[in-house]
């Protein structure tokens, strides 16, 4: 376990780990190195009662990050405002640099946020170029909270809603195509809302692609990496987008209430003020959110998460999440009567990736067949709606999950196809962000 820098902690500096960990491991820590991979797994605190296999509501710290937010907690409790007013804001803009570093942008095209949803409430809220006879655009695998906000706007606007359905199955081809059909379908569209990582079945967009097409009609586009922010090995440039909104506590494994606003410079004008903001107030991104009184102690926590990474490398830790669903997808697919809804192809997946037993469609059908993984097998998964072809089981390992865990998932399936009571009739059913 990485050893805090208590001496930095109690000087007011950013805390990170001491040396900040910043050397990768070697090159053994493949995918597929066992060894490597259960000292990883060794630092994480896992409840032993089931299999976790619903790591999408937010993530794990490991040992070490959740011992340093203890220690950096037990300071801002302890010193409160003598710690806030003399130090405690320099502290954290070092750790917007850093996080901005990451993100590869510069400093003020980010902000502090709770979550990936107060973010894009911000941008969706905020966006000033809709006019009456507008539309803006979603898809059904989208965040429920962030098409809510769509109409919302939509709404203010008397603008036009336009709701596609994503291909299933869908490949790069085909979901590129559907979105430049329904630009060329409804050319009023100035809006269009990309989610990088579905919350419901994991699939990955490709987000350059589909919002060069939408750049050239004159389109805005909003991305939602909530998901997609450290499960997937990339920076924002590579996404080439205006607006978008992540959070920290999913894939970092930073506490929970760590989120990030990030406006281009060039398109800070797109997005008013806040509300809360004084008529008079610089038009900086920082304007644009007014949360107030974030968990300082949450933020100043990032740079041991980051730390802990980069011990690993992100690359490397891609990879492994995305070994482990292999792992027990090929399986699953091969099982009669299982469909699995995040294609195989390269660049469309990620850690997450959802089944469905034939004609299940309904939200409570999979809230059944999840239960039934729990009781029987004690995996617990969760099951998600809002899919226009119908509900299904989401599966999301992390970094503490094994590649036995992933065979016996694979058999559970198998037996809960082979086992399963008579299924509840269909009943609306809320989802959630997770």
């Amino acid at each position: 376990m990485l050893e805090l820098n208590r001496r930095a902690l109690l000087a007011g500096g950013v805390v990170l780990p001491a040396g900040a960990a910043l050397t990768p491991t070697p090159a053994r820590a493949a995918s597929d190195d066992d060894a490597f991979w259960r000292d990883i797994a060794a630092e994480y605190d896992v409840t032993r009662d089931v299999i976790q296999l619903e790591n999408g509501n937010w993530g794990m710290m490991p040992k070490p990050v959740h011992a340093h937010y203890v220690e950096v907690l037990s300071r801002v409790n302890r010193e409160t405002s003598y710690y806030a007013r003399r130090g405690m804001g320099r502290n954290l803009m070092d750790v917007r640099s850093r996080l901005a570093e990451t993100l590869g942008v510069p400093d003020d095209e980010i902000a502090f946020t709770r979550n990936a949803t107060e973010a894009l409430k911000a941008l969706i809220g905020g966006y000033n170029r809709l006019t009456a006879g507008d539309a803006v655009l979603y898809a059904d695998l989208d965040y429920d909270s962030m098409q809510h906000c769509m109409d919302r706007l939509a709404l203010r606007e008397r603008a036009e809603v336009v709701r596609i359905a994503l291909p299933e199955p869908a490949t790069r081809t085909r979901l590129i195509d559907a979105y430049a059909e329904a630009f060329d379908r409804h050319p009023h569209v100035r809006l269009v809302l990309l989610t990088h990582v579905s919350h419901r079945t994991g699939l990955v967009l490709p987000v350059p692609e589909i919002a060069a097409l939408a750049r050239e009609r004159g389109i805005d586009v909003i991305v939602d990496a909530a998901h997609s922010w450290r499960q997937l090995d990339f920076a924002l440039p590579d996404l080439d987008c205006d607006f978008v909104g992540l959070n920290g506590h999913k894939w970092l494994a930073a506490p929970l209430g760590v989120g990030v606003l990030h406006i281009r410079k060039s398109a800070l004008d797109r997005i008013d003020h806040d509300l809360a903001t004084a008529s008079d107030a610089p038009d900086v991104i920082s304007e644009r959110i007014h949360t107030g009184t974030l968990n300082a102690a949450a933020f100043l926590t990032v740079p041991s998460a980051l730390a802990f990474e980069t011990r690993i490398g992100l690359d490397r830790k891609s990879a492994r999440l995305r070994a482990l669903r292999d792992r027990w997808v090929e399986p699953a697919r091969a099982i009669p009567g299982i469909e699995i809804l995040t294609p195989d192809e390269p660049g469309l997946y990620g850690a997450i990736t959802a089944f469905r037993i034939t004609g299940q469609t309904s939200m409570r059908a999979n809230e059944a067949i999840a239960r039934q993984l729990l009781d029987r097998h004690r995996i617990f998964t969760v099951a998600r709606g809002g899919v226009d072809r119908g509900g299904c089981v989401r599966v999301t390992p992390n970094l503490f999950n094994t590649m036995q865990e992933m065979d016996f998932l694979a058999g559970a399936i198998a037996n809960v196809v082979h086992t399963l009571p008579d299924l509840p009739t269909p009943k609306a059913s809320r989802d959630s962000r997770g």
